[in-house]
């Protein structure tokens, strides 16, 4: 029934003239999205930046919970991207979204340079620290890209089930990322404000834009 739901979407979307192109740019932006993106940390980690006090993170020693953050994160990947399969516009969105918060957070990154913590215990992700720059990244700060992530998916998501599971994954990762000093405190509150804003601006261009979102809504 899973599988048969996916192929009736998606053959029913790639009958639409121009879907297809979309899908496909939309999968390239996040490629290129990426590898641009690793290759800037390259110049933040090279570059000074401003230590921030913290009092939240002051009031306790750090932990080490990279392999639990990394369980969280990549399981919560795989189920978006299985949970949306069946809705091509929403994955869609969600593509397009994550781009656009990595063009955004380049921006911060490069206006509000900063020093990770002092007591920082470096959170090594394969996906992004050590992908084509051949060394541990750790002034990826402002906002929290594993926070902002998982809310996008929160946010494209169409059944309430997914919804409650990445709001509360959202919620374990923005802790974890706290209990190991990886984030300042204002790095992980502003992440779902962040997230917000451009899935909002995704959205409403494809509805302005996109003669497949018109009559599309949530």
């Amino acid at each position: 029934m899973f599988l048969k739901s996916i192929k009736e979407a998606w053959t029913s979307e790639l009958g639409q003239k121009g879907f297809s192109y979309q899908i496909i740019l939309s999968i390239l932006s996040v490629v290129i999205g990426l590898f641009m993106f690793t290759r800037f940390l390259a110049f933040v980690e090279d570059n000074p930046g401003i230590v921030l006090p913290d009092p939240i993170l002051a009031l306790f020693n750090p932990v080490d919970i990279s392999w639990f953050t990394f369980i969280v994160m990549y399981a919560s990947v795989v189920i978006a991207i299985v949970s949306l399969l069946p809705a091509p516009k929403s994955l869609m969105l969600g593509l397009q979204s994550y781009t656009l918060m990595l063009a955004i957070r380049t921006v911060a990154m490069y206006s509000i340079p900063l020093e990770a913590p002092a007591s920082i215990l470096p959170l090594i992700d394969p996906m992004v620290s050590e992908v084509g720059v051949g060394k541990l990244m750790t002034k990826d700060l402002f906002f929290s890209g594993h926070t902002a992530t998982i809310f996008i998916m929160y946010l494209v998501s169409e059944k309430k089930s997914f919804r409650l599971f990445f709001l509360f994954s959202t919620i374990i990762i923005g802790a974890a990322v706290l209990i190991q000093h990886v984030h300042y405190t204002v790095d992980v509150v502003a992440a779902p404000f962040f997230a917000y804003g451009v899935y909002r601006i995704v959205f409403l261009l494809n509805r302005k834009y996109n003669k497949h979102f018109k009559e599309y809504m949530k």
